[in-house]
């Protein structure tokens, strides 16, 4: 029996990759969850240390020696590129899983298949998510961008010969943990500058292929920017549309009217409204002085909570027939 303090009446749950942010803060929302109980956290490279959760501590084994079988739920967390066969294997050892990296995202070629879980995209999709047996957790990027994107996109606003630009800015914790020297903190302090530029970020594909499947042929040139905070993610979006909108915040609000984690506001976004919550939250006006009808929409999210691990509980609490926002701070 290991140490994790398994509740009666509270499902299994085990984390693939638990030493990085995102797992990290997947263990912590699984400590406070009133039907999750952490049955192991992997971490190959930290094996064997102990990580404090709440009033809990953790110890870390690696993931060979994960006991798949006693969980019903597994949370991916491990790197891009390595994940889709642990996917398989947890999901061959009879568990659900929710995969948190871009090996099964749509765009990226993934052979398993698997549900989006991006449940404000509509009923269809969430109904997806609580009848599969494997979710692919969108990337904190592309929650940001395509929350932004589909209400418009569903009102037929969108010009299908749209370029829509995407200009995000992101804290480091989105770089993960693994030490690098362009993210020491002398290195980014008093400093914003961008990377991947040229439309080559991964989350490229994801965005793209995700933005067809709901009906518009319009193309996406996203560019991320790197900012001297640890968390959170703020997105600016120019958008091409078919005709001039008086009011562009009615197509989010008929959107999102009922959706918990989504906030619509005039204010503008800014980071210190949505850290360490499970919310994303957007803004929108029509821009002046365009040829063409423009909108500007912006979003902010924090990238470690509804960008990545509490994304993947509330996909989790779909998958489990629990109410979706509970154990997740609103």
């Amino acid at each position: 029996m290991y140490d994790y303090a398994l509740c009666v009446n509270r499902i299994p749950v085990g984390v693939l990759g638990a030493s990085g942010y995102a797992g990290r803060e997947l263990c912590g929302l699984i400590a406070r969850h009133p039907g999750f109980a952490l049955a192991f956290a992997t971490a190959n490279e930290q094996r064997g240390e102990r990580l404090r959760v709440g009033t809990s501590d953790i110890t870390f084994m690696a993931s060979d020696n994960a006991p798949l079988g006693e969980a019903s739920i597994v949370f991916c967390a491990l790197p891009h590129g390595t994940s889709a066969a642990w996917v398989a294997r947890a999901r061959d050892a009879g568990c659900k899983v929710v995969d948190l990296s871009s090996d099964l995202r749509p765009g990226n070629g993934g052979t398993l298949r698997a549900a989006y879980g991006m449940p404000e995209l509509g009923d269809a999709t969430r109904c997806a998510i609580r009848s599969a047996d494997v979710v692919a957790n969108p990337g904190c990027y592309p929650t940001s961008v395509l929350l932004a994107v589909a209400p418009l996109v569903a009102a037929g606003l969108v010009a299908d010969d749209a370029t829509i630009i995407a200009n995000s800015a992101s804290g480091v914790s989105g770089a993960g943990n693994s030490p690098k020297r362009e993210l020491l903190f002398a290195e980014v302090a008093d400093d914003f500058r961008a990377y991947g530029v040229g439309n080559t970020h991964r989350h490229v594909a994801e965005m793209r292929a995700t933005i067809n499947a709901l009906g518009s042929g319009a193309e996406i040139l996203f560019t991320p920017h790197l900012l001297p905070v640890a968390r959170g993610i703020l997105t600016t979006l120019t958008i091409p549309l078919t005709e001039f909108v008086a009011d562009p915040l009615q197509p989010y609000r008929e959107a999102y009217g009922s959706e918990p984690f989504v906030e619509v506001t005039q204010d503008q976004p800014a980071l210190r409204d949505v850290l360490r919550r499970n919310v994303v939250r957007v803004s929108a006006v029509m821009a002046t002085g365009t040829r063409r009808p423009t909108a500007i929409v912006t979003s902010a999210l924090d990238n470690l909570v509804k960008g990545a691990a509490g994304q993947a509980v509330q996909n989790a609490n779909l998958m489990s027939g629990f109410d979706e926002c509970i154990g997740l701070p609103a």
